[in-house]
């Protein structure tokens, strides 16, 4: 069965033995555009599989193990953001997941981000976009993996970041502040960490793109702007200053 297929090493991470294909499912309720992104993919030697709905998203997800997923927002049964939800419950390995969307509404794009989703695209798309941004995702989620990996292995891990009130544990890849536990998401906390690294330094979204999506040509991609607005909705809007038309600064309480 799908499911007991061994993992593939994803596109840019370096390979240990012999190569399986990678796998992608697509959950999009649009005939023309599952069979376009379908084509897409298989042309790059993906194996893909297509489901139409939200129920049958949510049960291909389960039997055959992607590594990545194409999930639309709008579909019949139950809505993309549901389908997220379960997906991410029910596999602990937080599969990759870009989303799709009709509209450019924040709203739905910061929710689609808060239930666990990776990145999102709005339609219409460029096809060679979606490919280099499903790419990047694999390449960041493989190298997190690493890196965890990494740190288990050792005794200490790495050390935590306390900046004022505010308390990153890098090793159990948790964050409060105030003595308040905040739930990120793996994307969230990632960016987190790369901003904290260098409190109170201007970031480009480029550079932010860069090492935390893997994404380098990105030109006016939203997504570190929704990534942001979204750790204000948890940690406080007074932490990260906005320069604008440049980038984002960890502005951390005094002590």
């Amino acid at each position: 069965m799908a499911a007991t297929q061994p993992r593939a090493t994803p596109p840019g991470a370096p390979s240990g033995g012999e190569e399986q294909p990678t796998r992608v499912l697509i959950v999009e309720d649009s005939p023309e555009i599952a069979t376009q992104v379908s084509r897409r993919f298989a042309a790059e030697g993906w194996e893909v599989q297509v489901a139409t709905d939200g129920p049958g998203g949510v049960a291909a997800a389960r039997s055959y193990a992607p590594h990545v997923i194409v999930l639309d927002v709008m579909l019949p049964g139950f809505d993309g953001l549901e389908v997220c939800r379960r997906i991410q419950a029910d596999d602990p390995r937080a599969i990759p997941i870009l989303m799709l969307t009709a509209r450019d509404d924040e709203t739905d794009l910061l929710v689609g981000l808060g239930v666990g989703a990776d990145d999102y695209m709005t339609k219409p798309f460029s096809m060679r976009e979606l490919v280099a941004r499903v790419k990047a995702l694999l390449r960041r989620h493989e190298r997190t993996s690493r890196v965890a990996v990494a740190d288990v292995a050792t005794t200490a891990g790495p050390p935590p970041i306390e900046l004022g009130d505010l308390l990153i544990d890098r090793a159990q890849r948790r964050v409060s502040r105030g003595g308040a536990e905040a739930h990120l998401t793996p994307t969230e906390f990632d960016l987190l960490v790369c901003l904290a690294r260098s409190p109170r330094t201007v970031l480009t979204r480029e550079r932010l793109l860069e090492e935390v999506w893997d994404w380098i040509d990105a030109s006016g991609t939203r997504t570190v702007d929704s990534h942001i607005k979204a750790l204000r909705r948890k940690l406080g809007s007074d932490l990260i200053r906005t320069v604008h038309g440049v980038g984002y600064s960890l502005e951390p309480p005094e002590d």
